[in-house]
C-alpha cells in the first residue's frame, strides 16, 4: 500500500482531513468516493482534481466509488453558490449521465480486480424512498441547528438570494449517499473540493448518530489561478473534456497558456509524474523559460489521458501550423469542421466561389471581398513590405491574382498579416 494522504500532501492537493483518516487507509485497502453532480452532458476541467484524487486513490491500493448524482442533480448543491440552480429534467439528467460516463471510464480502470473502480448512481437508493422515510429515516438524526451552522447554508442566509428548502435539504442527501455507501459497500471515505467539508462531515456525523459507525473525510484545495482569474475558465467560456465541447486543440492550448506560477502547481496535481521527475522538469524550466518546458510537458500528459495520442498529435500539428513553419500538407489532412475548430476565434470572412473562378486581386480579395486590410493601398503597402502571406507562401506582388486553384480543400484560404495574425476566407 502507497500512502495516498501523503501523495495528496506532496503534490500540494491537501485540504482538510479528519482525524485518524491517514492511519486508517495505511492499515489496507479501503473504499471511498467522491460525487460528480451531472449539471451538464460533458465534465470540464474544473472536475479534474476530483478526478485524479480518484487516480491516486486507486493507486495507492484503495477502491475507489464514481457516484453519478442523478438524483441530487435533480436538487442542485447550495455549496459555492450564490443563487439557486435551475432544476433539471430527469431526460436531462440521464442524457447528462451517459456523457459522464463515459469520460470517467476513461480515467479509472474499471475491471473486475480487487480494487477495480466502481460507479454508483445516487437515484438507485433514492428512487422508491418516499418522503415519509427519508424524514424519519434521515432527518431525525441531524438537527436543524447542525444544519444552519454550516458554512455554505449561512452564506446563502446572509446574501440576497436566500436558500430554499430544496437547497437546505441538500446536505442531508449527500449525507445520506455517505451512509448508504457505508452500509452497502464499506465505503469508509468520502473526498471532494473543500468546498464540500461540510456536505462530507454530515455524512460521517449521520454514520455516527444512526449506527454508532466510523467514516472518515478528506478534502482537497480548490484550484485558482494566479492572477485571480477562475481556473478552467476561458473569454469562450468552460474548458470541457468533450471535444464537441472543447476541441482537443483548444484544451491542449489551455494548458500550453498556463502561467510559469500556475503550471507549477497544476504539473503536480494534474499529471502521475513523480517528484524526481517534476523536480527534474522545474530545473531544466527554470534554465530557460522561453522554452515553456512544464507547460508542454503538462500539455502533453493531460491531453492525452483526456483524449488520445492521436488527439494530442493533432493539437501539436495545429499550433505548429498556426505559430510556427509548418505547411499546408497538414491542413489539406483535416475536414471541414476541424478546419474550423481550428480557426475558430480568428476572424474568418465569407468570399463568393463563383467570383473567385473568374480572378481576384489581392488588392482587391483582401480589402473589397474583406476586409483583412481597410484599403487596398494599405494592402499593397505590405505587400510590397513582405508582410502578407496567403496560404503559407508570401505575396510579393501587388497584382497578384488568386482564383479557386488557390483554395485549400477546395474551400479555404489563409490569410496572415505579419506573423500572428490570421485570417479563415471561406469560400461558398
Amino acid at each position: 500500500m502507497a500512502n495516498f494522504v501523503e501523495e495528496l500532501r506532496w503534490r500540494g492537493m491537501l485540504h482538510d482531513i479528519m482525524p485518524n483518516t491517514e492511519e486508517k487507509l495505511n492499515e489496507g485497502m479501503t473504499s471511498g468516493y467522491i460525487g460528480f453532480d451531472p449539471t451538464a452532458d460533458s465534465l470540464h476541467v474544473g472536475h479534474l482534481t476530483q478526478i485524479m484524487t480518484l487516480i491516486h486513490f486507486q493507486r495507492a491500493g484503495h477502491k475507489p466509488f464514481a457516484l453519478v448524482g442523478g438524483a441530487t442533480g435533480m436538487v442542485g448543491d447550495p455549496s459555492g453558490k450564490s443563487d439557486e440552480r435551475n432544476l433539471q429534467t430527469p431526460e436531462m439528467i440521464e442524457y447528462n449521465l451517459k456523457g459522464m460516463k463515459a469520460q470517467l471510464q476513461k480515467f479509472l480502470k474499471f475491471e473486475d480486480s480487487g480494487n477495480g473502480a466502481v460507479m454508483v448512481n445516487n437515484a438507485d437508493w433514492f428512487k422508491d424512498m418516499n418522503l415519509f422515510t427519508f424524514i424519519r429515516d434521515v432527518g431525525k438524526h441531524i438537527t436543524v441547528n447542525y444544519m444552519m451552522a454550516k458554512d455554505s447554508v449561512k452564506s446563502r442566509l446572509s446574501g440576497d438570494a436566500g436558500l430554499s428548502f430544496t437547497e437546505f435539504c441538500y446536505q442531508l442527501i449527500q449525507g445520506y449517499d455517505f451512509y448508504h455507501l457505508w452500509k452497502n459497500n464499506n465505503c469508509l471515505v468520502q473526498m471532494g473540493g473543500s468546498d464540500q467539508w461540510g456536505n462530507i462531515v454530515t455524512g460521517t456525523e449521520l454514520i455516527r448518530r444512526k449506527d454508532a459507525g466510523t467514516a472518515y473525510a478528506i478534502t482537497t484545495q480548490l484550484i485558482k489561478k494566479a492572477d485571480g482569474t477562475k481556473f478552467g475558465k476561458t473569454e469562450s467560456g468552460a474548458v470541457w473534456l468533450d471535444p464537441e465541447k472543447t476541441s482537443p486543440y483548444k484544451f491542449y492550448q489551455f494548458w500550453l497558456n498556463a502561467s510559469d506560477d500556475d503550471v507549477k502547481k497544476w504539473i503536480r496535481i494534474f499529471t502521475l509524474k513523480n517528484k524526481e521527475e517534476i523536480e527534474a522538469l522545474e530545473k531544466e524550466h527554470d534554465a530557460a523559460p522561453h522554452l515553456r518546458i512544464l507547460q508542454k510537458a503538462l500539455a502533453e500528459d493531460i491531453t492525452v489521458k483526456t483524449h488520445s495520442v492521436e488527439a494530442l498529435e493533432t493539437a501539436i500539428k495545429t499550433s505548429e501550423f498556426l505559430f510556427g513553419n509548418s505547411s499546408l500538407d497538414f491542413l489539406k489532412t483535416l475536414s471541414e469542421s476541424q478546419v474550423l475548430e481550428m480557426f475558430e476565434g480568428i476572424p474568418q470572412f465569407k468570399i463568393s466561389k463563383a467570383e473567385l473562378a473568374g480572378g481576384i486581386d489581392i488588392a482587391t480579395l483582401l480589402a473589397e471581398n474583406t476586409t483583412v486590410f481597410p484599403s487596398k493601398g494599405e494592402t499593397k503597402k505590405l505587400v510590397q513590405g513582405g508582410g502578407v502571406s496567403v496560404n503559407k507562401e508570401k505575396v510579393a506582388d501587388v497584382a497578384f491574382v488568386f482564383n479557386t486553384e488557390h483554395l485549400i480543400n477546395d474551400q479555404f484560404v489563409v490569410v496572415q498579416k505579419g506573423r500572428r495574425n490570421y485570417f479563415l476566407l471561406v469560400a461558398e
